[in-house]
């Protein structure tokens, strides 16, 4: 009932917040000269950002369980797997949250993630290389990160910012379609091809400055996940761990939307960067009280 209502009012928001926009550059009277209906618009672009982004977290679990052949211990067959499933329990038990499901998937660089729906009805998974490379102090402090992840309710703040993101890529991309065709075309029956290319790159540039935000908000979370590592297994662990990782010349990226969730180290650029420097993780830890 919370994430439903939270939906909710992220998209009322979103909607005020845009007609505001709107009026402030008053663009009201001129979209209405043009034949826009933006109230209609703003709806549907706030429908396509949502919607789709929670049909996608609704689907993340299933999606990483094909995607990255993860297997789900739902009955340890092994002292590895016990020792794994059992430091989840006690971690899930400690933050106060639903047991996670717990998996394992095939991969040789060091690397994990959380994902799932919400906070009772998650996904933790770490990968074969992490198990085989680092010392169980190491992994102990590798999962209370991913923990943290679904402890701070971190899969639905990422999924309400990329659905705000999107909805206003596609209202002002939309609108700046409009505009652009009308100015282009004396076609006075409905939208032109200038529309649709004007449109799909407008999606793509704002697109592009969205993803930044995104990708920033996501660095800020992984310093707190990080300091929720820490409480979890340890501070020097949490140290430990990065420094493994550092060691092994960053971890491989994740693919998609699990990348904002992994342990890794990041990307190409620094402002698509999901994650900060691990030098930077290190010394924020290190610094802290």
């Amino acid at each position: 009932m919370m994430r439903i209502l939270l939906f909710l009012a992220t998209n009322i928001a979103v909607l005020i917040v845009i007609n505001i926009v709107v009026h402030l550059l008053g663009l009201t009277g001129y979209l209405s000269t043009q034949g826009i209906n933006y109230q209609a618009l703003l709806m549907m672009a706030a429908v396509y950002g949502m919607v789709g982004s929670f049909i996608s977290l609704a689907m993340s679990k299933t999606m990483a369980k094909m995607s990255m052949g993860v297997q789900i211990i739902d009955q340890p067959q092994n002292q590895t797997e016990k020792w794994l499933y059992d430091v989840v329990e006690k971690q899930a038990q400690k933050v106060g949250i639903g047991m996670p499901e717990v998996g394992i998937f095939n991969a040789g660089m060091p690397n994990a993630f959380a994902t799932g729906m919400s906070k009772n009805s998650s996904l933790v998974a770490v990968s074969t290389g992490l198990l085989q490379s680092m010392t169980p102090d190491e992994v102990e402090a590798v999962l209370g990160h991913e923990m943290s992840h679904v402890a701070n309710g971190d899969m639905v703040t990422m999924t309400l910012l990329q659905g705000v993101m999107n909805t206003f890529v596609y209202f002002f991309a939309t609108i700046i379609g409009y505009v652009v065709d009308r100015a282009t075309s004396d076609n006075e029956r409905g939208i032109g091809m200038g529309y649709y290319m004007t449109q799909m790159l407008a999606q793509m540039v704002l697109g592009f400055l969205a993803a930044i935000i995104v990708a920033w908000f996501s660095r800020y979370r992984e310093f707190k996940a990080d300091a929720g590592g820490a409480n979890l297994a340890g501070k020097q662990k949490m140290i430990n761990a990065l420094k493994a990782l550092q060691r092994g010349h960053e971890a491989e990226e994740l693919p998609g939307q699990f990348a904002a969730f992994g342990i890794n180290g990041g990307g190409i650029q620094r402002l698509f960067m999901t994650h900060p420097p691990l030098a930077e993780r290190i010394a924020a830890l290190q610094n802290a009280q």
